[in-house]
């Protein structure tokens, strides 16, 4: 029996942060922007009614992740160069003798240990996992056709990052 693919991507499913990463073991990049773009395949079996998932329902859950990171400073909690401390009005982020204060609300403190687009592509992976689950749980599509889940994060034209994950359905 075959295995299809659907795959969504919008212009919708986009979203504008500053972030810096730590590189070769020392260094870090100057704090910077991208527009990113996300998509979201699906893999398995066709259900019942002949598809793998419905588009709509895969659009708007991805659409909900990236809208989470739209409009702010990306942060890694676990990259032991950098210092993150949430006093619950203001993110101070220190790397050696660097210092940057942003309001808290304008940040989102993610439990990787760079903002790489590679690391993003996971963590979005993880938020859209999680939303498959909570809804068939709900009484959604059951996820026991599909085998695969993967995420791109586009950092720019044509610097694309994908994350495969396995779904035990």
């Amino acid at each position: 029996m075959p295995d299809f693919r659907v795959r969504v991507t919008k212009d919708y499913t986009v979203f504008c942060a500053g972030h810096f990463i730590t590189y070769e073991g020392d260094r870090c990049e100057a704090l910077h922007g991208h527009n990113y773009r996300a998509a979201a395949s699906l893999e398995g079996r066709l259900n019942a009614d002949h598809y793998v998932f419905d588009f709509v329902t895969l659009k708007k859950i991805l659409r909900a992740a990236c809208d989470r990171l739209d409009h702010r400073m990306l942060l890694p909690l676990h990259n032991p160069l950098i210092q993150v401390a949430d006093d619950g009005r203001e993110v101070q982020v220190v790397f050696g003798a660097r210092r940057y204060v942003f309001p808290r609300e304008d940040c989102v403190l993610l439990p990787i240990a760079n903002t790489t687009a590679e690391l993003l592509a996971q963590w979005l992976g993880g938020e859209v996992r999680a939303a498959l689950e909570e809804r068939a749980a709900a009484g959604g599509q059951s996820l026991a056709a599909l085998s695969t889940l993967e995420i791109e994060v586009e950092e720019t034209v044509g610097q694309t990052a994908i994350c495969r994950m396995t779904l035990l359905g």
